[in-house]
């Protein structure tokens, strides 16, 4: 085997590495998500359809919570399927950068207890805290994107400029819509602000829409 060919293989196996690992980061934090929902704690011998309605029904934050993060998390998994994708090479950066980008996957988990929990209460210190970790979610993805994208590093193939600009545009709308959430919880309105997250697949449609028709890219 020649000594080319040993470090491609060689190459190729750390990027699987890479990747398998972040794979498996997103698969933990997804489903410890649902260990935050709990079968309420209503004794069998008393048990009635409206004890247990009157139950969920305290659970609903929880369930609300338990989805948009699954969502969130989902669709950063999409985005770092796609963009590894393109990854043909890696450095001790990308590898950093990797791995910080996956921190904030890890606290989702954490930050989504704490916003499904006293949220619904109306208190604005977890609302921050779950903000600030998507937002910082979003800031690493955007960064992740841009070194990998970036051609004087070597890490990618397939690339062209239309694409790059596009993804590292849609990269901040997540980010964006979150911090517009926090903004508008702490000092507008606190009963619409928590909805304003449901608004993120329409904005990217429509962001998608407009781009491809102004570069003349077909969908």
């Amino acid at each position: 085997m020649s000594d080319h060919l040993e470090h491609e293989l060689k190459k190729e196996f750390q990027l699987e590495r890479m990747i398998l690992f972040s794979d498996a980061v997103f698969a933990i934090a997804i489903t410890i998500l649902a260990l935050e929902i709990k079968v309420p704690p209503i004794p069998r011998k008393i048990a009635t359809d409206a004890l247990l309605l009157d139950s969920l029904g305290e659970m609903v934050g929880k369930f609300f919570g338990f989805f948009v993060s699954f969502f969130i998390i989902g669709l950063y998994w999409i985005i770092h399927h796609r963009m590894f994708g393109y990854v043909v090479n890696y450095n001790r950066r990308l590898l950093w950068l990797n791995l910080i980008f996956l921190m904030a996957i890890v606290l989702m988990p954490f930050s989504t207890g704490i916003y499904s929990e006293f949220a619904v209460r109306f208190l604005k210190v977890p609302v921050i805290i779950y903000v600030i970790n998507i937002v910082f979610l979003g800031i690493m993805n955007f960064a992740l994107w841009n070194y990998v994208s970036n051609p004087k590093n070597k890490l990618s193939e397939g690339i062209n400029l239309s694409e790059k600009k596009y993804f590292a545009y849609r990269a901040i709308i997540v980010p964006c819509v979150f911090f517009a959430m926090g903004v508008i919880y702490i000092f507008i309105k606190k009963e619409y602000a928590i909805y304003i997250p449901l608004i993120i697949p329409l904005l990217m449609r429509i962001f998608k829409k407009v781009y491809f028709k102004k570069h003349n890219i077909q969908s």
